[in-house]
């Protein structure tokens, strides 16, 4: 009795105990999850993306060449132009800097001092409001490098834009990269090789020629990787050479250098929000916003080849009717409609260079039963795009543009070939060759 009575006591004591911390609140657990995480050696693959809801429309490309890749000879004059909008519509302090990363997007072991020049940090000064639109925003823009901060080494960078004060919370992460040209590659795209690939896949064979680069062992030294218009989500990686002969390094496999060729993209044009283009069904407008209905969309899986004029993925902001198109052209709600049985093994998401080539949820399509269809309204911003159909295959755990879109091997792509280079007594992998193909009419 003694016994079951000091257990008692303890089990009391424990409780009291207890009580005097306070317990987590589910909302603020719930809160906290939606804050942005802190860049840390953790998080390991660094991808571009947007970390705040309300920054939209991240461009990056070469000065005056919109549709460039986000790249830049090391020291050298070129620049990237970087901008992107803040819909809250007032003014911030924001800031960026640089991540140096290896050649898988890994921040390295690299100290700031090692890679730039200059201050480790640079407010972005250049802003202006928006004009005669309904949504309200402003816009921020800078040209980078500069004298104040600038790189000294080559490699995959990212660039990241945080408000004053917190450099550990980033609002955007972008991808861009250094060339150190010291290779020349020979690109050559085909048709596939091999006789069950042909009519749907391309083959990307290439020369590196090293002219006197010291390369000791061109196996462990050198990397290479091949993009399908810029999208990192199906690149070819770790291709070693077939033939090492007279300072060339060859490449002609007959599979594991072959991609699905996909189809021509989807677009549409809402460059103006008074006139209907030829992919517009309707433009409505209220109060609180403007919105864009899309023709519905059909899968293409087993339809003939067909030509169509894209930019590969991209998309262009434009506006019409004003003079500045950065500050006048207006956001607008765009409805995305794709007619298609309900498929039970993944999610449909559109992909393109709008939505960063990721998976965003922000592209993820719900299927509306009554309408046998999947159906998407996304936010943005006036002028021309590209866009395709994805399936999330979560069997396979594949991401699959072909099951919507079929794949042919006439389509028209942009390949991009990123040579890496790294030996045993340095630090980092070094860029030392860039080029970019297009695939032309294979018929």
């Amino acid at each position: 009795m003694l016994v079951k009575k000091t257990a008692i006591y303890i089990v009391l004591i424990i409780s009291i105990i207890c009580s005097c911390y306070p317990k987590k609140d589910a909302l603020s657990i719930k809160n906290l999850d939606k804050t942005p995480k802190k860049i840390t050696k953790e998080n390991k693959i660094l991808n571009s993306k947007v970390l705040n809801n309300n920054i939209k429309t991240v461009l990056c490309h070469q000065k005056e060449k919109p549709l460039s890749e986000s790249i830049i000879s090391l020291n050298s004059n070129e620049k990237l132009s970087f901008s992107f909008d803040d819909l809250d519509g007032d003014f911030k302090k924001y800031f960026y800097t640089i991540i140096h990363c290896s050649s898988e997007w890994e921040q390295s072991d690299l100290l700031e001092s090692e890679y730039i020049n200059g201050f480790h940090k640079k407010e972005i000064i250049d802003y202006e409001f928006s004009f005669n639109t309904l949504q309200k925003y402003t816009h921020y823009k800078f040209n980078f490098p500069d004298n104040n901060l600038r790189p000294v080494l080559s490699g995959n960078y990212i660039l990241k834009i945080f408000e004053e004060g917190q450099s550990d919370n980033p609002i955007i992460l972008h991808r861009f990269m250094v060339l150190e040209n010291k290779v020349n590659i020979e690109p050559n795209v085909k048709i596939a090789t091999l006789f069950s690939d042909r009519k749907t896949k391309h083959e990307i064979d290439f020369i590196i020629k090293t002219f006197d680069l010291e390369i000791r062992n061109p196996y462990s030294e050198i990397k290479v990787k091949i993009t399908q218009n810029n999208n990192d989500n199906n690149s070819i990686k770790n291709l070693r050479p077939i033939f090492i002969r007279n300072n060339q390094l060859i490449y002609d496999y007959e599979d594991i250098n072959t991609l699905s060729a996909n189809n021509e993209f989807r677009y549409f044009d809402f460059k103006s929000l008074r006139y209907h283009s030829e992919r517009i069904k309707n433009i409505i407008y209220d109060s609180a916003y403007n919105h864009v209905f899309l023709l519905p969309d059909k899968k293409r899986t087993f339809n003939q080849y067909s030509i169509s004029p894209d930019i590969n993925g991209k998309f262009i902001i434009q506006n019409q009717e004003g003079w500045d198109s950065s500050t006048e052209s207006d956001y607008a709600l765009v409805y995305f409609t794709l007619h298609s049985e309900k498929i039970n093994y993944g999610d449909i998401f559109i992909v393109g260079e709008l939505s960063g080539w990721q998976l965003n949820n922000n592209f993820k399509m719900k299927y509306n039963y009554s309408k046998k269809a999947y159906e998407v309204s996304v936010y943005l911003k006036q002028g021309y795009y590209n866009y395709m159909y994805a399936l999330n295959d979560t069997v396979t755990k594949q991401v699959d543009i072909s099951y919507i879109e079929g794949s042919h091997y006439q389509t028209r792509n942009t390949y991009q070939i990123y040579v890496y280079f790294k030996q045993d007594s340095e630090k980092y992998e070094r860029l030392i060759g860039f080029t970019e193909v297009l695939s032309k009419e294979l018929f």
